[in-house]
């Protein structure tokens, strides 16, 4: 199925490893030139790039810390003098740090929602700038679940999250008509954030999901994709459970 992002410029944050490796491995698969994000790990973000290659199709890959406006706006330069004029945002950067209410610090915080939701509108404002100026693109914000259900053990994340599916509604309104801002919402998604739970607390989860299952970095992926895509050109500002049900049944 084409979906139309032959020769398109896409931006991944966060892009490096888990779900968005999936999603800048996909747009890859679809034609896309994409712009492989990361804030740490070049080696990591090199073998995104050299994926999507082997694959057949062209990326490149950009370090910036998106809790930086001054990174943000470099990179997102650097994109577009590199691959071309932005077409794709997808903001999936974010950083997961766990702790109920009296383990959180004033730190753990401000990493939290600087990264998830302060690093979520700084590239969306870095790139609608562009968008909006030549009258087309879309933004795709990562959430979470947690945004919607909240979490007794990482209720900072949770409240990043749920700003982000607010900031995604928000963007929505400002950038119609010419640009749209959609959301993705995983549940739990077998990434190495997973990797902490015992045998037991995974079977917890699969049993407490109707789906009966973790999700995947491609489930993810082919929400984005249909999101980002022509086929959903009527939809902005809706921020799609990815959960096996969790939340949504």
């Amino acid at each position: 199925m084409d979906l139309g992002f032959e020769g398109k410029v896409v931006l991944v944050t966060g892009a490096s490893h888990g779900i968005g490796r999936e999603i800048a491995r996909a747009f890859g698969r679809e034609g896309a030139l994409v712009a492989v994000n990361y804030a740490h790990d070049a080696a990591a973000a090199a073998a995104v790039v050299e994926a999507i290659q082997d694959d057949g199709g062209r990326a490149m890959g950009f370090r910036a810390d998106v809790a930086h406006p001054g990174e943000v706006r470099t990179m997102v330069e650097r994109v577009e003098a590199g691959l071309g004029p932005l077409d794709v945002l997808v903001n999936n950067a974010g950083v997961v740090r766990r702790g109920g209410l009296f383990a959180i610090t004033e730190e753990m915080w401000d990493e939290v929602l600087d990264v998830n939701l302060k690093g979520t509108f700084l590239c969306a404002q870095a790139a609608a700038r562009g968008m909006v100026a030549r009258g087309r693109g879309v933004i795709v914000n990562i959430a979470s679940m947690r945004g919607v259900e909240g979490g007794a053990s990482s209720m900072h994340y949770a409240a990043a999250k749920a700003g982000v599916i607010a900031l995604t509604k928000s963007l929505a309104k400002e950038l119609a008509p010419s640009v749209r801002a959609v959301g993705v919402a995983p549940g739990y998604v077998d990434t190495r954030i997973q990797e902490g739970l015992s045998p037991e607390q995974r079977l917890a989860v699969e049993a407490g999901t109707p789906l009966g299952r973790f999700g995947t970095g491609e489930d993810i992926a082919g929400a984005v994709l249909f999101l980002a895509s022509e086929r959903a050109s009527y939809v902005t500002g809706q921020t799609l459970l990815v959960d096996g049900g969790r939340v949504t049944c």
